[in-house]
């Protein structure tokens, strides 16, 4: 079976390190655009601060919930979906919040917080020292990955 999800993350010359990610303004990092677990992870590592401890738990309890997830980073922001199917959760940083999309948000039950410009986009925002309902996050998550995805 081939995987459509391989597609180099970034490009580095041979034995060379690659620099560290510049946070864009309001300290989202600036990640290439690339597939898969490596430029997910790279934009975590780079999450200033308390962000990347959230960030690690929030792409854990995705990956619990939905083993075949399939990741990338595109605009800055990593994007989770269902193979075919596009993308159902993104994240970015702003400067003093994480704020999490669910594209289909207004169909999930309860209906995530957040207000978006767009009709059935929804977000979650995550300030420092905010305890995340892990129970909510993954019903949520699970309920968005059971939707068709937005295609980006």
């Amino acid at each position: 079976m081939t995987n459509k999800t391989s597609k180099p993350a970034t490009k580095s010359e041979p034995g060379s390190t690659m620099a560290e990610p510049k946070l864009l303004s309001g300290g989202n990092p600036q990640i290439a655009k690339g597939y898969g677990d490596e430029p997910v992870q790279a934009y975590i590592a780079a999450m200033p601060g308390w962000k990347s401890e959230v960030g690690r738990k929030l792409d854990a309890l995705i990956k619990q919930t939905v083993p075949n997830v399939r990741k990338a980073v595109k605009w800055n922001s990593p994007l989770y979906g269902i193979e075919d199917d596009g993308w159902f959760l993104g994240i970015h940083c702003f400067a003093k919040y994480i704020k999490i999309a669910f594209f289909r948000g207004a169909s999930l039950q309860p209906i995530p917080p957040g207000e978006s410009k767009a009709q059935d986009t929804r977000y979650l925002n995550i300030r420092e020292g905010d305890i995340i309902d892990e129970t909510q996050f993954v019903t949520w998550v699970r309920q968005a990955s059971e939707l068709p995805g937005e295609r980006m």
